[in-house]
């Protein structure tokens, strides 16, 4: 099984470039808040090597409300009679030209994973059910692969969560220290965002006893058939935990075997 270890935005100091001395994959997180230009993620993929792995973080404007306060970095300004129309994975011709833009931006970088986050308060009801089976039948697909992470209470209806998943054929990214990943898919996809707390412990920094039980999962998951693993570090001390984690499982995994 491949593992790629990584962070959730440009850790490093120093740029792009000084970032893949470190890691061989990231998550952008510019995507999530307002889309770059397809000239200036094409120029990020110029300067790059071609080996290694973007992912990114899909739009806030197909998953989170206009009333979410992050929608002030979106770019967007919109009429009030069509607030109703953004966020919450609707199928509206809103949401699916917005999907339109995060796929041309994710195509000009040749992003592996598109990450789907959907907030807490998008909740498991019939309503949201409907949306996003409806929406995800609807989207256009490149060549990404696409992640969902849903937040709040759908980690207390995971049968539904791996029937979206492998109807859609679509990865189930989750935190493994907080919720069981139900992806059937031949690739993983972790995003740690610290233990402790509700959804989030940015400030955590992970210890020794931490990374074993990771490599243990990774382990289990090798062993049911996965392929290939991403381990994504998105907390505060993500730099230095990413790094720490990637010496200790090159030690730890191979070294066992």
């Amino acid at each position: 099984m491949k593992v790629f270890v990584g962070t959730c935005g440009w850790s490093v100091k120093g740029g792009k470039k000084e970032y893949c001395k470190f890691f061989d994959t990231i998550e952008v997180q510019e995507t999530f808040y307002k889309l770059p230009k397809v000239e200036t993620v094409k120029k990020w993929r110029g300067e790059l090597p071609e080996e290694f792995i973007f992912n990114m973080k899909a739009w806030q404007v197909i998953t989170h409300p206009p009333s979410s306060p992050t929608w002030r970095r979106s770019g967007l300004k919109i009429s009030k009679s069509k607030i109703n129309q953004y966020g919450s994975l609707k199928p509206t011709d809103e949401n699916l030209t917005a999907w339109e833009k995060t796929l041309e931006v994710a195509e000009a970088m040749n992003a592996k994973i598109i990450v789907i986050q959907t907030p807490a308060s998008f909740k498991h009801n019939q309503e949201n059910l409907k949306n996003i089976e409806e929406f995800l039948s609807r989207i256009k697909r490149g060549k990404s692969l696409i992640g969902w992470e849903p937040r709040g209470d759908w980690r207390d209806h995971l049968d539904d969560v791996r029937r979206i998943c492998t109807e859609q054929d679509i990865l189930h990214v989750t935190d493994p220290f907080r919720c069981e990943n139900v992806s059937v898919h031949s690739i993983r996809y972790y995003r740690l965002h610290g233990i402790g707390g509700k959804e989030v412990n940015y400030s955590y920094v992970y210890t020794i006893d931490d990374f074993k039980k990771l490599i243990e999962l990774l382990k289990r998951d090798e062993n049911n058939g996965v392929e290939e693993a991403y381990v994504m570090f998105n907390n505060v001390n993500m730099r230095e935990d990413a790094l720490k984690f990637k010496n200790f499982f090159s030690k730890e995994f191979f070294h066992n075997k």
